[in-house]
């Protein structure tokens, strides 16, 4: 009976994890990318907008490290995710009230605000993240997450429509736009913190040899599996975040693109991932994380080229499907990843420690890209396209020096090639096919 009673509370918890993850997805397409074009609104130089990236992510890399021990003081990872969850809407009343009340230094107001926002937001991830690994048995997990982020895409990609149609729209009344933006945002995580208030926990009593401190895993990392994964996932967000930030300066002030032009390249990307995601599941839980990760990175490698090539609107679209495709896959194996290599004692920590140190990451790519967005030689016209070709050749030296070390730690159903696994997820059937599927 007690098991029955334990299933049906677990399969209510997804149902209202669903919906939190909708409207989570709804306030995350309406906010994550219109904070470049809000501060841009507001005057920020290109120094400022390498650190409106990087500030948020150096504080939630502190902060997420204590996030395990936060999670043990409360008892309850549904206590740390609701009480994080509910702190971080609050966050956007001052950010929406920026324009009228923090006249002067509206920047620095917003470097601020969206820094404790996203603190926040990053305490509440490491408990959901072991609850939800709970949840999902380890053979569903692709498929499930690959089936979730497929529906909570969709949302995102019409809450960025929406942010971008409301831009334009309210182009000579810009700061209306926002507020109107952010009030919506507003609404749309409070709900979601509701459905995470009604989510079951199963028992939680970690034990004194479960525990270790971050720089106890930073000393063993050379020496683990684990901990060879998230120094390469680590040193490529670095290498991502260089160029990343600058893509939305490039297209709102170098390209002088409108908002709705913006708006279509930048949810191309989202949509992509939605027609991506579940294929890129599936296969992963075929054939392991690792192999997907790998094929992944090589694409994300390529995404600055695209935009030397060309900087045509249309031609720009098919750039961004491509960045959408892989950033799917690399996504959702990452996470899966991390779920299959640790213990469910240990993966709040684990969770946290990976966190903390792609955060790391994060803050010093964008802060270096910030430093380098005005020194770099000019391209093909532009200081940008500079950044970008530096970037790209960093994402390959990361991959070819660090992937290889990495190895899967789930036995794969179904052994395949690299390159017939990118056919199956395009939907090209395999020109070898009839040869052996084995490496």
């Amino acid at each position: 009976m007690r098991s029955h009673v334990k299933e049906g509370r677990v399969k209510q918890s997804l149902r209202v994890s669903f919906w939190d993850g909708v409207f989570y997805a709804c306030m995350t397409g309406l906010v994550s990318d219109y904070l470049t074009p809000y501060a841009l609104a507001l005057k920020a130089t290109p120094g400022d907008i390498g650190i409106l990236a990087a500030a948020p992510s150096l504080v939630a890399t502190l902060t997420q490290s204590k996030a395990p021990d936060l999670t043990e003081r409360f008892k309850s990872r549904t206590t740390t995710i609701n009480l994080f969850v509910f702190m971080q809407a609050l966050m956007l009343i001052p950010i929406m009230a920026i324009p009228y009340l923090f006249k002067a230094n509206p920047v620095i107001a917003l470097i601020i605000f969206a820094t404790l926002f996203t603190a926040f937001g990053g305490l509440a991830n490491p408990p959901w993240a072991g609850l939800m690994a709970e949840y999902i048995p380890a053979r569903k997990r692709g498929a499930y997450f690959g089936w979730r982020n497929k529906i909570t895409g969709i949302v995102t990609v019409a809450a960025s429509f929406v942010s971008g149609f409301i831009l334009f729209r309210l182009t000579h009344n810009i700061f209306v736009a926002f507020l109107t933006i952010l009030i919506l945002a507003f609404i749309c995580r409070l709900i979601s913190w509701g459905f995470l208030t009604r989510m079951y926990e199963p028992r939680f009593a970690p034990a004194r040899e479960d525990y270790f401190s971050i720089w106890d895993f930073i000393k063993r990392m050379r020496q683990t599996n684990f901990g060879k994964f998230v120094f390469f996932a680590a040193s490529f967000n670095f290498c991502v975040q260089i160029a990343a930030p600058f893509f939305p300066v490039f297209m709102l002030k170098d390209l002088q693109f409108n908002y709705l032009t913006y708006t279509l390249l930048t949810i191309t990307v989202t949509a992509a991932q939605i027609i991506a995601i579940d294929r890129w599941g599936m296969l992963a839980d075929r054939t392991g994380n690792i192999k997907v990760l790998k094929v992944c990175s090589l694409l994300i490698a390529f995404n600055p080229l695209f935009w030397i090539i060309n900087r045509h609107p249309a031609y720009l679209i098919f750039a961004q499907i491509a960045a959408g495709f892989s950033w799917a896959g690399f996504n959702i194996c990452a996470t899966n990843f991390i779920y299959d290599a640790v213990t469910p004692q240990k993966r709040v920590r684990c969770i946290a420690y990976f966190n903390v140190l792609v955060g790391l990451g994060i803050f010093l790519g964008a802060l270096c890209g910030g430093l380098l967005a005005t020194r770099m030689p000019i391209l093909f016209g532009y200081r940008l396209l500079s950044l970008f070709l530096l970037a790209s050749i960093m994402r390959f030296a990361v991959i070819a020096i660090m992937a290889p070390r990495i190895h899967e730690v789930r036995r794969a159903a179904e052994p395949m090639r690299k390159r017939d696994l990118f056919y199956s997820v395009i939907g090209i059937k395999p020109l070898t096919e009839g040869q052996s599927l084995k490496e």
